[in-house]
């Protein structure tokens, strides 16, 4: 036996049962403002679309509105999401924020296999997004920023700490000034060959600015930084690991290690515990985020 498919909502329905226009219907789902609707007749409609399932098709909302109801975020590269935890939190976090706004959300990278750089801007350029959320720039893609800025589309540069004069709407902490109190912890602690293992290479701005936040704190405290105290992991526990190894091999015998990153601190101390080396007895390990597996390392 066939059932009999039920009719899809439609806006005309919309607006008979709410006593309005089609046009009205259209403005307040397209969340049109200065239209000259009252927040009561935009309840009414709101509550009337909610009641009978209406849902706005997509294309005809873009049409309609100019939006597309899409917001991108984008990322150095695609295979971080596998290693990164912090990145994947924030993915996580912004899927559920654009959820509950009601927008979908496309991830973009700025790397990878057939990618130039820059090419997420032909995102903008062809109005296929209403925002946009670049997370951990490269210092190479200021002059991409500089061109998303000029484009007036609604961003948010996310994870570092630009100059005010970019004119950028960012977000994040003072990555200098954090990795210098961490540094400051282990220096107060009595330590006094702090070494640095980076999450990334100077490439990435927050990657300099912690590797800045280290310096600033040697120099504080009447400690000349040496360059072959620092070292530059990529992203990934196993080459956090690499990096340690590679920095115990130097015979420079440091009593500290501050970790760009949480991840790359559990790489790091699978290479001090190979080197017999205690924790934090021999050396003391500071990661970067707290990302939720950090309390479950030993030591914490």
């Amino acid at each position: 036996m066939k059932h009999q498919k039920t009719p899809a909502a439609t806006s005309a329905e919309v607006a008979r049962r709410a006593g309005v226009s089609r046009t009205t219907v259209s403005f307040v789902l397209n969340n049109a403002r200065h239209r000259g609707i009252s927040d009561t007749t935009r309840e009414r409609v709101l509550a009337v679309a909610r009641e009978i399932g209406y849902v706005p098709n997509a294309a005809a909302r873009s049409l309609a509105g100019g939006t597309s109801g899409t917001l991108a975020l984008v990322v150095p590269k695609l295979e971080h999401l596998y290693v990164d935890a912090f990145l994947a939190q924030l993915v996580a976090s912004v899927r559920e924020c654009c959820h509950l706004h009601g927008f979908k959300l496309l991830i973009e990278s700025t790397d990878g296999e057939g990618r130039e750089p820059g090419q997420f801007l032909q995102l903008v350029h062809g109005r296929s997004i209403d925002g946009v959320i670049v997370a951990h720039p490269r210092t190479t893609e200021m002059a991409h920023l500089q061109r998303l800025r000029d484009s007036e589309i609604p961003h948010v540069v996310f994870g570092c700490h630009l100059p005010a004069q970019e004119g950028l709407a960012m977000m994040g902490d003072d990555t200098c000034q954090s990795a210098c109190i961490a540094v400051n912890h282990l220096l107060n602690l009595g330590r006094r060959r702090v070494a640095l293992v980076n999450y990334a290479s100077n490439e990435y701005h927050s990657a300099a600015q912690r590797e800045g936040g280290w310096r600033k704190a040697l120099l504080d405290h009447g400690i000349e930084p040496q360059d072959g105290w620092c070292i530059a992991a990529d992203i990934t526990p196993e080459s956090g690991y690499r990096a340690t190894r590679e920095l115990l091999a130097r015979q420079l015998h440091p009593d500290a290690l501050f970790a760009g990153n949480d991840t790359i601190a559990f790489g790091a101390l699978r290479a001090l515990r190979e080197a017999a080396l205690r924790v934090p007895q021999d050396v003391a390990l500071v990661g970067y985020d707290d990302i939720p597996m950090a309390p479950f390392a030993d030591p914490r």
